[in-house]
């Protein structure tokens, strides 16, 4: 390891926050008080409150895959156990499932996105680098 400083480690003092907590309400990493997003899932440059600058915020494909996940065994369970149960037309599966699904994938998206973020702002993670030296 070397003795300089990481351009993206931070040297901040800053009471820790509950990274779980933090990123379901969409609030910055370090502090806890400015807004992580800005829109629905874009993250902002940097943050309002305490000035962390976002750019080091890459959670990549995770949150789509915890969200395919979790709404697929929901919705497809609950329609299964619909269709057994009562035998609906299909208008009512269509009416039932798609604002469902679409609803809380827009939900989980940011949600998990916003705990993915805050859980590698805490753990320090990074890219893999090769040490070579």
């Amino acid at each position: 390891m070397s003795d300089n400083l990481n351009e993206h480690e931070d040297t901040a003092h800053f009471a820790p926050v509950d990274p779980i907590k933090t990123g379901l309400q969409g609030c910055c990493p370090r502090c806890g008080q400015g807004k992580l997003f800005q829109g629905l899932l874009s993250v902002k440059p940097r943050c309002a409150s305490c000035g962390l600058d976002y750019s080091f915020a890459d959670a990549g494909d995770g949150p789509a895959v915890f969200v395919i996940l979790i709404v697929g065994f929901v919705v497809v369970g609950l329609a299964l156990w619909m269709q057994v149960t009562y035998n609906p037309p299909f208008w009512v599966h269509l009416l039932l499932w798609v604002p469902l699904t679409i609803g809380l994938s827009l939900y989980l998206l940011r949600a998990l996105k916003g705990v993915l973020i805050s859980l590698q702002y805490k753990h320090k993670a990074a890219e893999g680098r090769i040490d070579r030296g």
